[in-house]
């Protein structure tokens, strides 16, 4: 047996992933345990994790593996500046002292780290980044062969890659290189529609359906994103017209005063009301990129032939391009990796080495994936549950039986209460998929604003997933496949779907947000689509259990699921933080494994955090 660690870090989202034989042992965003969204410190907390969770120390591993070169990394950003000069001079004096300081010297940094978790430093690799993107997709997928697509910001030079898997086999075949990046480009819209770079790509995503379709003002931006922006050619590739950028030498994304003259809008300011035409932008460039991810698929697909797709990199977890592919029914089978971000790279990392360098072959189950469901968090028990209730001095329930459990826990939710759900081991990516879960009951109309400004505390318009037993998808959902990771969008079948009003597309956005679409109202956006996760009973019983008493009870195989947290902190990880979240939101009712809290008996919270302050509310 090998065992080997995977780290990503210094960048953002860093996590650790420990392989065993090839078998994912456990995986986590160090996030989780610092409670710092996005934390891009080296990962000591989930390091010392995944190690605990194989009962090992760090003299009993094997090989280390780091998610990317940082060589490669600082030689474009000296050849990036050197070709600019003299514009980035500011970028260029802030940058270099941290590199040389923190990042050039990388690999006596993580030696410094690790030395806290043994006296014996294995030997440590140091994969391209867009590889360990690759490995991440393909080396779990289901597939002997696949053609492989990774697209995100940048790694060292990449920000695309097409590639092909076979066995346990990766060769890249084409690559799209820095400063042009698709990743680049959304988030340059990101920040101009007044969000943040790197976690605000998915309120813009949430924000497309909103603009227009069709209209004359998206085809003119379209076009023009087109004609001045980039040069996109048949294959997906582009250049992008850098008078327009400021990325690659600057501390902004974009070019303020040529983008104002080409799209006639000043940039948005964060948290202020969203107009239409920041709707419609957000369409336009989601069609672009809808329209980019298209082409880079039929040219990988061309160059394997393969019929097979698997990919990661940030743009990966743009779901709503996901399902725009899944309908053109290029390829026969699709599978995206649910850390499809940096914190799946070093999952993906550790997975190249076991495979690429050390020439391991692939032990494949084609029913089902190696991911474990993404299940490979944390986990804590019934005395973790009472250390904190006493700590709290809280009072709560003990089901002995689990059924009973699920069926008091359905009825509340039907009822209309918020409900916290942590169970089981914690998920590993950036979706909460049933153990560290808020849900509620997708029926219910007044569901989505209440979770979005009671419990979440975030932007109004945002949508909801729909958690559904994977046998009922088709019955709800227009949907062929299965979607376990909640990175695929699918239209609500159209029996569940209720008339819109005449001008329906010229209402105020919360007009158009609280009209009831369908009779699944929490759960349906605006364009009659829905973000699925399709839940199996042998990957997640104990949430496949809630669902088939949902339905058995009330006649509703689908729950609205959303994360356990609130705008701006990461997923709860442990008993203490599902407690806290709980007391300081206006959840009803929070559920430990088999342990049933009731907001109105517990005693009263001394937290001084208010976050109903913290936040403001559109």
């Amino acid at each position: 047996m090998t065992y080997i660690l995977g780290i990503s870090a210094y960048y953002h989202d860093s996590a650790a992933a420990l392989i065993d034989d090839g078998f994912i042992v456990a995986a986590a965003q160090e996030e989780r345990f610092t409670r710092v969204k996005q934390d891009s410190r080296f990962p000591a907390n989930a390091i010392e994790y995944v190690l605990k969770e194989a009962g090992l120390n760090l003299d009993q591993i094997d090989q280390i593996a780091f998610y990317d070169k940082p060589y490669l990394k600082f030689e474009r950003l000296l050849e990036t500046y050197h070709a600019l000069i003299p514009k980035g001079l500011v970028s260029f004096w802030s940058a270099i002292p941290v590199w040389i300081r923190e990042k050039l010297f990388l690999r006596q940094e993580l030696n410094k780290s690790l030395k806290r978790f043994g006296s014996k430093i294995p030997t440590l690799y140091f994969p391209e980044h867009h590889l360990s993107h690759a490995a991440s997709a393909f080396y779990p997928s289901q597939f002997g062969e696949a053609a492989i697509l990774t697209i995100d910001g940048v790694g060292e030079w990449a920000t695309t890659s097409l590639a092909h898997g076979k066995g346990h086999e990766i060769t890249v075949l084409r690559e799209l290189h820095f400063p042009h990046s698709l990743g680049l480009l959304y988030a340059a819209f990101t920040a101009y529609c007044g969000f943040r770079v790197n976690s605000g790509e998915y309120k813009l995503m949430g924000l497309a359906p909103y603009g227009r379709k069709g209209s004359e003002r998206v085809l003119r931006w379209k076009e023009l994103i087109y004609e001045h922006l980039i040069d996109l050619r048949s294959d997906g590739s582009m250049l992008m017209n850098q008078r327009y950028f400021e990325y690659a030498t600057g501390l902004r994304m974009y070019n303020q005063k040529r983008w104002v003259q080409l799209f006639g809008i000043p940039p948005r300011k964060p948290e202020t009301e969203i107009s239409q035409e920041y709707m419609d932008l957000a369409l336009a460039i989601q069609e672009v990129t809808e329209n980019v991810v298209l082409r880079l698929v039929k040219t990988v697909i061309d160059l394997t032939g393969c019929r097979n797709l698997v990919m990661a990199g940030g743009v990966a977890l743009n779901c709503s391009a996901n399902g725009f592919l899944l309908k053109q029914k290029l390829f026969d089978n699709i599978w995206i990796q649910p850390a499809a971000g940096d914190a799946g790279g070093a999952l993906g990392a550790a997975l190249a080495i076991h495979h690429i360098v050390n020439g391991n072959e692939r032990k494949i189950v084609t029913d089902s994936d190696q991911m474990q469901g993404a299940y490979l968090g944390p986990k804590f028990h019934s005395d973790d549950v009472t250390r904190m209730s006493k700590h709290y001095k809280a009072t709560y329930r003990t089901f002995i039986d689990r059924d009973e459990l699920c069926d008091v826990v359905s009825d509340l939710i039907a009822a209309g209460n918020v409900v916290g759900w942590f169970q089981g081991r914690m998920e590993f990516g950036p979706r909460a998929l049933g153990n560290r879960s808020i849900l509620g009951d997708p029926r219910n109309p007044d569901m989505q604003k209440r979770l979005n400004l009671k419990i979440k505390y975030r932007e109004g318009f945002r949508p909801f997933a729909p958690s559904v037993l994977e046998s009922e998808i088709k019955n709800y959902f227009d949907m062929e496949v299965i979607s376990p990771y909640m990175l695929l969008v699918a239209p609500v079948t159209n029996k569940w779907l209720n008339p819109l009003p005449e001008k329906y597309d010229e209402l105020p956005l919360y007009e158009r947000l609280y009209f009831q679409r369908s009779k699944l109202p929490a759960v349906t956006h605006v364009d009659y689509s829905a973000r699925i996760q399709s839940v199996n009973e042998s990957t997640n019983p104990e949430y496949a259990r809630l669902l088939r008493a949902f339905q058995k009870r009330h006649g509703c195989p689908v729950i609205v699921n959303t994360s356990f947290n609130v705008r701006g902190e990461p997923i709860v990880c442990t008993p203490d933080d599902a407690y806290r979240c709980f007391m300081r939101t206006e959840m009803d009712y929070l559920v430990i494994e088999n342990m049933l809290f009731n907001k109105n008996e517990q005693p009263k919270f001394n937290d001084k955090e208010n976050w109903q302050k913290t936040f403001k509310l559109d």
